[in-house]
């Protein structure tokens, strides 16, 4: 994998279940990380199952690679330090930070792990102002990130690259640079992103060049777009759910960069070159470009980089309304592709909705 891969990628029922699976199990601390102290100090001397308390403000950037570390923490604030190099480095690029980094063993260029870091648990802290990630897990099995802030870090506000197994609870994410949550690289990426909330970024939620997750819960609103699956290398991204989330008025502009990054607004939910997604019993209202982009409206379906068609994915049983260009846009390319019937008013072609018909 390129190093520019690293800097670009019934519903109620389902929940229910999901949080009662992936609940934090209880239990007491082994060391304790107050204000000044350094939290990379605790992390090197913990062993496998160790919980750190971490309170306070913290200006560091620290790297786990232990397998079975919890670090809890109780009005814990993380920001970068004033000075120093990033010991994660390898993954946030030579020029940038990332808050807290759960690093696997392998060639971080090609993406080839050969060794996983398995079950780190990050949850109670704010991590804000790193220019990379807020929070970032290469090459993690069963990593959970739970009831976090991530804000205004540059690049991702917490992200997972060639990973499996990522949760992503309840976590709120605003105005990171390119997506504020972020599943990519990761061809069993059996990913659980629930009950978050993501505002202010390029992206709310990004699974770009993945497969397995389920999307649900969430909240992303005030984004460029609200949740975007998307095969451009060519892929595959897919075989996801997204269902009973909120994606609303996410009308933000983001000019392309180049013909690799066109720009990108007022889009609600967005498959492009995907396959067997799932959409449903989602909430997907006043998504409107405020530039001109190439993909815009409620649910856009369409083909990704190189011609990747769309296939097989099913958008039903939603609400939705007031978006523009349309409701409900698909591209005609691709097979298998069941996009009614919704609550919607308006979509090209025309016949998808009830008063399009």
């Amino acid at each position: 994998m390129a190093t520019s891969r690293w800097t670009k990628a019934s519903a109620a029922a389902s929940a229910v279940l999901l949080f009662a699976v992936y609940a934090a199990p209880a239990g007491a601390a082994d060391a304790t990380v107050g204000p000044g102290e350094s939290i990379q100090a605790a992390v090197d001397a913990a062993g496998p199952g160790d919980t750190i308390t971490v309170t306070g403000r913290h200006r560091e950037n620290v790297v786990i690679t232990k397998d079975r570390i919890t670090l809890k923490g109780q009005g814990a604030v993380l920001k970068p330090p004033s000075k120093g190099a990033d010991a994660c480095a390898a993954v946030s690029g030579p020029d940038a930070v990332s808050g807290f980094c759960v690093l696997g063993q392998g060639n971080f260029e090609t993406g080839q792990i050969t060794r996983q870091v398995e079950g780190v648990r990050i949850s109670g802290f704010k991590i804000n102002d790193f220019s990379a990630f807020g929070i970032v897990a290469v090459g993690a099995k069963d990593a959970t990130f739970r009831d976090n802030r991530a804000d205004h870090n540059g690049q991702y506000g917490i992200t997972a690259f060639v990973s499996s197994g990522t949760r992503i609870l309840f976590n709120r994410t605003r105005d990171d640079g390119e997506a504020g949550i972020y599943i990519g690289d990761s061809p069993n990426a059996n990913a659980s992103v629930i009950g978050n909330r993501s505002s202010g970024s390029t992206f709310g939620v990004l699974f770009r060049d993945a497969q397995h997750a389920r999307f649900v819960g969430n909240r992303l609103n005030h984004n460029c777009a609200g949740i975007a699956v998307l095969a451009d290398a060519p892929g595959p991204a897919g075989d996801a759910v997204i269902a009973g989330n909120r994606i609303a008025t996410n009308t933000r502009a983001c000019p392309g960069g180049s013909a690799d990054e066109p720009a990108v607004s007022g889009v609600g939910v967005g498959i492009i070159g995907g396959h067997d997604v799932t959409v449903v019993a989602n909430q997907i209202r006043r998504n409107a470009p405020s530039l001109a982009s190439p993909f815009a409206g409620g649910v856009v379906v369409g083909s990704g980089a190189g011609g990747t068609a769309p296939m097989d994915n099913v958008v039903q049983g939603n609400l939705v309304r007031f978006n523009s260009p349309f409701d409900i846009v698909w591209d005609g390319k691709g097979t298998g592709n069941l996009l009614d019937p919704n609550q919607c008013d308006t979509s090209s072609p025309a016949g998808l909705c009830p008063s399009t018909g």
